[in-house]
This record gives C-alpha cells, sequence and structure tokens, in this order.
C-alpha cells in the first residue's frame, strides 16, 4: 500500500523539479481533446522556481502548430530503474526568448539547431503547470523488489512508497 502525499506551492515544485529533471526525457502528448493523441519524446530543459516545464523546438514542428491550435498538454515521466512515475497537465506557450535560450543552452541542442544559439528555427515551449500526479518508492527499487517478494510469500500487505498530486 502507498502513502499519499498531496503538495501545493514550493513543495509541490521542488517534487515537480526533483522528478522531471531526474527523470529528464518525456512523452510530450497534444490534442488532447481529440483521437489519435500525438506523442512524441521530449527532453526537459528545466522546471523552473514557478513550476514552468520548459523544452525547445523547432519553429517548423508540428508540436508547436498543434500548441497553437490547443495549448493543453499532458507529459508523462517514467524511470523504471527508480520505480519513479510522474503525470503532469498543463497549458503550453511557444516563446522566442533570446534570454532563455542562452541560459538553457548547453550544447547538446547543436543537433537540432546547427546555426546555434541564433538558429532561426529554435523555439521554446513553456508548459504552465495546473497539476501533477506522482508515484514514488520511499527506499529505492531493490527494497521495493525485496518488498514486494515479501509480500508475495507471506501474503501481507507492504509499504510500497508514496504517491500524490502536486499543484504549484
Amino acid at each position: 500500500m502507498s502513502d499519499v502525499k498531496n503538495m501545493m506551492g514550493t513543495d509541490a515544485i521542488k517534487k515537480l523539479k526533483e522528478l522531471a529533471e531526474g527523470i529528464d526525457i518525456c512523452m510530450f502528448c497534444t490534442h488532447l481533446g481529440e483521437l489519435p493523441i500525438t506523442t512524441r519524446p521530449m527532453s526537459t530543459q528545466e522546471v523552473d522556481e514557478q513550476g514552468n516545464i520548459w523544452f525547445f523546438s523547432r519553429v517548423s514542428s508540428n508540436k508547436n502548430q498543434e500548441i497553437k491550435q490547443d495549448d493543453k498538454v499532458q507529459l508523462f515521466y517514467a524511470k523504471i530503474s527508480s520505480s519513479t512515475y510522474l503525470s503532469v497537465f498543463g497549458y503550453a506557450d511557444v516563446l522566442v526568448d533570446k534570454e532563455k535560450i542562452k541560459e538553457l543552452w548547453d550544447g547538446v541542442e547543436k543537433a537540432w539547431f546547427t546555426e546555434g544559439k541564433d538558429d532561426p528555427e529554435i523555439t521554446l515551449i513553456r508548459i504552465r503547470t495546473q497539476e501533477a500526479y506522482y508515484w514514488d518508492t520511499k527506499d529505492g527499487a531493490v527494497i521495493s523488489l525485496i518488498k514486494m517478494g515479501v509480500a508475495a510469500i507471506t501474503g501481507q500487505e507492504q509499504d510500497q512508497g508514496v504517491e500524490g498530486t502536486l499543484r504549484p
């Protein structure tokens, strides 16, 4: 059985930052109101002090066009090795902010933006987090596996971790 720990404000932002930046790659979903939902992997650049999640994107990308039509997005993070999961719902903005681009740029992006920080195709996507839900282990993956094994053998329910809502 998991404990439920809902968080708000700075505690929620701290947990959101820990999980999203620790996992890094998420499945970024657009077109939430219609099928099929469009999903693609994206690398998280930062979770800022307000709980906004930042990504790099190309001006001409489908996701930028989809966000202009409907700004609702869902992000799904999963780190199997530590049994850590995060689902984020929010609203997306496509921005060209040269200062923020310089702040977030670490050079890896050159693979997609060959002209560097000044590439005319570079934009930022800012997700304004409305609510997130997380599942996390208390003891790490190895201890969690041992607890599951004990529960299977003894038939006794074991404390499996913590989960809850995050509202920045």
